[in-house]
């Protein structure tokens, strides 16, 4: 299977792990070893500034933490917009890139070469081991669909889900539209 990387998962109407229910995820890596991707669609009642006060300057005090995934909660991540892609470490798409953190204090390493457009912060990462990916998708666990920019920092997370199957057009308008518990249907 070709990498996943920059790519969106998003969760199948029948995919029931209170985790992933009606998530949105942004495949980071994808490759023999495994996957990492981390939930847009999951913003918690943690803002930056109680969280991680060195990260407000990116986001804001404000700003929600997001729970990215089950997978290590405390650990820190940071997707980053960037204004020059070709500057930016560890790109996920053409101009969206996760900014290296020193692990001891959550500080950005510097990367004002690259310029930030916006960021936003996540706390634990879903991932993957070798093959496990695959078979979720191979029991339609997941669907997978393009990403936009626009995904990565949307304000509205409780209608992502539904939003971005919606684009897609075709049967994936009617799955967007599904109750959650399809026997209420």
């Amino acid at each position: 299977m070709d990498s996943l990387r920059g790519r969106l998962l998003i969760a199948g109407p029948t995919l029931q792990d209170p985790n992933f229910v009606r998530t949105v995820v942004l495949v980071g890596e994808h490759n023999d070893e495994g996957a990492l991707g981390v939930v847009l669609n999951r913003p918690s009642d943690t803002t930056v500034g109680e969280a991680v006060p060195d990260l407000e300057d990116l986001t804001g005090a404000e700003d929600p933490v997001h729970v990215g995934g089950p997978v290590q909660p405390s650990a820190v991540l940071v997707l980053a917009q960037y204004e020059e892609p070709e500057g930016a470490p560890q790109l996920v798409t053409d101009d969206v890139g996760f900014l290296a953190l020193e692990d001891e204090d959550e500080e950005v390493i510097d990367h004002d070469d690259a310029g930030l457009r916006r960021a936003r912060v996540f706390a634990g990462y879903a991932g993957w081991g070798p093959g496990q990916l695959e078979d979720e998708l191979a029991r339609d666990d997941w669907i997978i669909v393009d990403s936009e920019a626009a995904d990565v920092f949307d304000e509205d997370a409780p209608t992502l889900w539904s939003r971005v199957l919606d684009r897609q057009g075709g049967h994936l308008r009617l799955v967007a539209r599904m109750p959650i518990d399809p026997s209420h249907n």
